[in-house]
């Protein structure tokens, strides 16, 4: 709850099941220690950020990011296909008005939705993109926007 990276556990609070830290887990009934690293499990399970855990190296994580002209792409190969926005949208399980919002360049699409669009229609629509995390640390004691951004 509180977004601690620490030792979890499975804990009942309010009627809901939730990975707390120990701290948090007082809200709630435990319910069992976790064993394994949870945020890989939450990862492999498709929740959280559409970042996955890579395995590489330590501070490396792989990050899945749309593409930029992802609009062009479903378009052009949709209508090279013959198909209309209705019927690529049946044949994803979608509504007709996020295809349009998608190909308009309104919406972009998340990760799940992109996926879809990509088995579908055979085209790829998200690139792999692997960062370092850094320990940022200011000298002050106290983070500012300045010492996130590179500026050049």
């Amino acid at each position: 709850m509180c977004g601690k990276e620490a030792e979890l556990y499975d804990a009942l609070v309010e009627g809901i099941r939730l990975n707390v830290c120990e701290k948090c887990s007082k809200f709630g009934k435990i319910l069992k220690k976790q064993i394994q690293d949870p945020v890989k499990t939450a990862r492999a399970e498709g929740f959280g950020s559409t970042a996955k855990f890579s395995g590489k190296e330590p501070g490396v994580e792989t990050v899945e990011l749309i593409v930029s002209d992802y609009g062009k792409r479903v378009k052009e190969k949709r209508e090279k296909m013959g198909l209309k926005q209705i019927e690529l949208a049946k044949n994803i399980a979608e509504k007709e008005s996020l295809i349009h919002k998608i190909e308009s360049g309104h919406a972009e699409p998340n990760v799940a939705v992109a996926k879809k669009l990509e088995r579908f229609l055979k085209i790829r629509l998200i690139k792999e993109t692997e960062i370092k995390k850094t320990n940022l640390k200011a000298s002050s004691g106290n983070l500012t926007i300045g010492d996130i951004i590179d500026v050049k």
